[in-house]
């Protein structure tokens, strides 16, 4: 029996891959390509089709309410959508306890070598007193700092757990980026870019850089084919890709 996948933001450059993905997937149905216009924020949840999975991959301002939309219709849930806060997932996990029967994957990036550049800076970042994160996406994203870095560092800030916050002086300065679980995140915005994300890790005498490039959309394929086998069995809240792929 296939498995009925509706994508929602499906006209955007993520979105448009994902559809291609579940097309060409054995066992996958596509059954629904919804735009991130066409008001499924507040639409009933029949919009969905009946979808036994939704993917959302729209923007922060609509994708809460298009999650729990699809969560009224009864489907797991794949989230490709940046801008999900602690906050935000807090709330998803507290809603999330009253659906004991379906689950929600929060992914920032598809792309397993990302995936696997922000491990490499967790094991290193305990050693290292100075953390500073720099990412650069495309000019037509929405939302700074990206949710790979946010992820990044948070999960950095986890790793340090036993030696404390990074050392960052003149946080209080615009220039010097902003904090994101004590880490300084610098953003960049730039026509000809797809996505690159650069760790620097400094201690006395030397420095460590673990950089990752993003040059085709195509690279997220394998992660979101991944992601898609994984959700209908998910259940309760899953954040990163690290989890489906056992990376950490």
């Amino acid at each position: 029996m296939s498995i009925s996948v509706a994508v929602v933001g499906a006209t955007g450059r993520l979105g448009g891959l994902v559809s291609d993905v579940v097309q060409e997937l054995d066992g996958f149905d596509l059954v629904a390509r919804l735009s991130s216009r066409d008001g499924v924020d507040v639409a009933e949840p029949s919009v969905f089709a009946g979808a036994s999975v939704v993917v959302d991959v729209t923007v922060p301002a609509l994708s809460p309410a298009i999650v729990q939309t699809a969560l009224a219709s009864g489907a797991h849930v794949l989230v490709g959508t940046s801008g999900w806060s602690a906050d935000r997932l807090a709330t998803l996990r507290t809603s999330l306890a009253e659906r004991p029967e379906q689950g929600v994957l929060v992914v920032p990036n598809f792309s397993i070598g990302s995936v696997l550049g922000t491990h490499l800076a967790t094991i290193a970042a305990p050693w290292f007193p100075s953390i500073e994160i720099v990412e650069s996406h495309h000019a037509q994203k929405v939302d700074s700092p990206s949710g790979t870095a946010v992820r990044t560092a948070e999960l950095i800030a986890d790793a340090r757990r036993e030696v404390g916050p990074v050392d960052a002086p003149h946080v209080d300065q615009r220039a010097r980026g902003q904090q994101v679980a004590s880490i300084p995140v610098h953003s960049l915005r730039l026509p000809g870019v797809t996505a690159q994300q650069s760790v620097l890790l400094s201690g006395v005498g030397e420095t460590l850089t673990i950089r990752h490039d993003t040059l085709d959309d195509a690279s997220y394929a394998p992660g979101v084919r991944a992601a898609l086998a994984a959700v209908p069995a998910m259940r309760g809240l899953t954040v990163g890709l690290g989890t489906v792929l056992g990376i950490g």
